[in-house]
């Protein structure tokens, strides 16, 4: 094994590669190309690899727990779920998102490198554009809606602090009044403060927020338990059963994975700064199963006490913090879910739009550039707006959502069984046209054709009405869809490259 060294950022290149795809020059190592490479996108170094299981563990705990979240298994009770049946659907889920998750970061921890690099494995040095642009396009929409949330948190805390400022309330500004845009404004220029420290303050703010919102929410379903007399209403009308029931578990297991099909798809962002593949095992398996599983049932606490004191079905745990009637109290609740806002919003909406953004221009774009480019994006559309729009979260947001999936099946199965992870790091940063991921024009034809009719499935099944029974399922069909076809066209192609080998060697030895 040979070893390149450029930016102080070790490359390795592996000894045996899949005989489908052209092999690199003998003793030749490949030029980095300035288009494709600087130091925020090479790989990390072994030494610089401080994402251990609590950081992991942190990460997931702040995601899990975000107020989001809790609207959605919320829902699964107001849809008539039982608490048993909300914990089977989310423990389905959770078993779905650590396999998927694991899959993804074993992947971003051996080869260190980000999310837009590792698609230039599948889709070509630059057909990674695709998958990257999608992703960043996702997750600025979401970064300044859940800017937007989190200022409307802050905007009630300031207020419960100081009531005077309900006046600052009032006169609409572009959709937001001046409190609103005092609010939104702070918490921008928090997230870009945290960010221009680079993914090490991420990795420490992540770590911070983790306890915090933990303990919060510990302490809101244990408050809520007493305020009910310890009694909690297991369901709020006749508990569903027979095919529908299952029909109803399964989907929130599905839909509970589609949520994460954004972090599934670039969790190597942050599992590249891992040091051993066990690290991940570990911190995955604490922040994801036990982590959503001690959600489901924080849920069922909040819901059943909640319809035990008044029948009433909360929509989101800010309600229970409004009305706690020592100010204090809700000042502290309102500040944890200010923080883990804030904190979910870095890592699921911010990290991936700046190295995709460095991606499409890396000699003039680093990690911190592009991150700024992508936050005064993300105010520019004005959030608020979107997410007033049900047509915008709908069919915009969700139609890119529904290609997620797609295009995980076509990274993966390349990666896990074609290529059975055997990769050449360094002319993933080449233009050379002899290498290993220069395909036709830097372009994968063969993964845009199994991604393409994949994702126009997964749209379907996501947005027409009449498949709405299946739609839950639309990120497991579409990411099996791509897997199989991809599959069935790298094997096609190795099929026919062993046969011509046959022929030519059969025509050496007749001549």
């Amino acid at each position: 094994m040979r070893t390149h060294t450029s930016n102080n950022i070790a490359l390795e290149l592996p000894s045996s590669r899949p005989s489908t795809y052209p092999a690199p020059s003998p003793g030749a190592l490949p030029a980095l190309s300035p288009r494709l490479h600087n130091k925020d996108l090479a790989p990390t170094r072994i030494e610089g690899r401080r994402w251990g299981r609590y950081s992991i563990f942190a990460l997931w705990t702040n995601d899990v727990h975000n107020i989001a979240n809790y609207s959605f298994a919320i829902g699964l009770y107001a849809l008539g779920l039982g608490g048993w049946q909300i914990l089977l659907s989310l423990g389905i889920g959770a078993a779905l998102v650590y396999f998927f998750m694991n899959l993804s970061g074993y992947m971003g921890q051996k080869t260190g490198v980000p999310f837009p690099v590792i698609s230039r494995i599948s889709f070509g040095i630059h057909g990674a554009q695709i998958p990257a642009l999608i992703r960043a396009v996702i997750a600025i929409a979401w970064f300044g809606i859940q800017t937007y949330l989190a200022s409307v948190v802050f905007r009630v805390l300031l207020i419960a602090i100081h009531p005077g400022f309900a006046e600052y309330d009032q006169q609409l500004i572009l959709g937001l009044s001046g409190l609103g845009w005092a609010c939104f404004v702070v918490i921008w220029l928090v997230q870009l403060v945290i960010l221009a420290y680079g993914m090490e303050m991420v990795r420490r703010y992540e770590g911070f927020a983790g306890p915090v919102i933990l303990l919060t929410v510990a302490a809101l379903a244990l408050w809520m338990y007493t305020q009910a007399d310890a009694r909690i209403a297991w369901s709020i009308r006749e508990p569903l059963s027979g095919g529908e029931m299952w029909r109803q578990i399964f989907a929130g297991g599905a839909l509970w994975l589609a949520i994460y099909g954004t972090l599934i798809l670039n969790f190597c962002d942050f599992a590249r700064s891992s040091p051993c593949r066990r690290t991940i095992l570990v911190g995955n398996f604490w922040g994801l199963p036990v982590n959503i599983l001690v959600f489901a049932v924080i849920t069922v606490v909040l819901c059943g006490a909640q319809f035990q004191i008044n029948g009433r079905v909360i929509e989101s745990p800010t309600e229970i913090i409004a009305s706690i009637p020592n100010t204090g109290f809700l000042v502290l609740g309102c500040l944890a879910f200010l923080i883990v806002t804030v904190a979910v919003n870095i890592m699921a909406n911010f990290v991936a739009p700046a190295f995709v953004l460095s991606n499409l221009a890396p000699k003039y774009l680093t990690f911190r550039r592009a991150g700024l480019i992508s936050a005064a994006i993300a105010v520019l559309i004005l959030p608020w707006n979107l997410y007033n729009s049900p047509l915008v979260i709908v069919y915009f947001l969700s139609g890119l959502g529904a290609l997620l999936g797609p295009l995980y099946g076509v990274i993966m199965v390349d990666y896990w069984l074609v290529r059975k992870g055997r990769i050449n790091v360094p002319e993933l940063y080449s233009e050379d046209p002899q290498g290993a991921y220069f395909y036709s024009r830097g372009v994968n034809l063969r993964a845009v054709a199994a991604f393409v009719p994949a994702a126009l499935i997964a749209i379907v099944l996501a947005l027409v009405p009449g498949f709405a029974s299946v739609s839950p399922f639309s990120w497991l069909f579409g990411a099996g869809i791509a897997a199989l076809l991809y599959l069935l066209i790298a094997r096609r192609e190795a099929f026919y490259a062993d046969i011509s080998g046959e022929s030519i060697a059969v025509d050496n030895v007749s001549h």
